[in-house]
């Protein structure tokens, strides 16, 4: 095995060992610990092994590292789309409203 590969199985058994903590307020520090790691490590990959083997490293960063790329994905959506596709822009006050809350606009029941 290379020491590429070897890298990318110590950031996959790192990542793993991160995701075991106990406390949430730590998980987004790890995150972007395994994002700044993890980069170097596939394009050392994909250097020494080619761009099949790259593109396979890279799905399982972004299997563990799914939860960042949603986030991501989300913020690029509203940056792109904003209130004129129908989606929240951002903070509360912004964009499209929300879906009203449960029982909003219905009247009290009978007696």
């Amino acid at each position: 095995m290379s020491l590429a590969l070897a890298l990318a199985c110590l950031w996959v058994v790192v990542a793993t060992l991160l995701a075991l903590l106990p406390s949430p307020r730590r998980h987004w520090p790890a995150a972007w610990f395994l994002i700044a790691t993890g980069i170097p490590i596939l394009g050392l990959v994909a250097w020494r092994h080619g761009p099949v083997v790259g593109l396979l490293v890279l799905a399982g960063g972004a299997s563990i590292l799914r939860w960042p790329l949603w986030h991501l994905w989300r913020w690029v959506l509203g940056r792109a789309g904003g209130a004129r596709a129908g989606r929240g822009a951002g903070p509360a006050g912004q964009g499209a409203p929300g879906p009203a809350p449960p029982g909003a606009g219905t009247a009290p029941p009978r007696r």
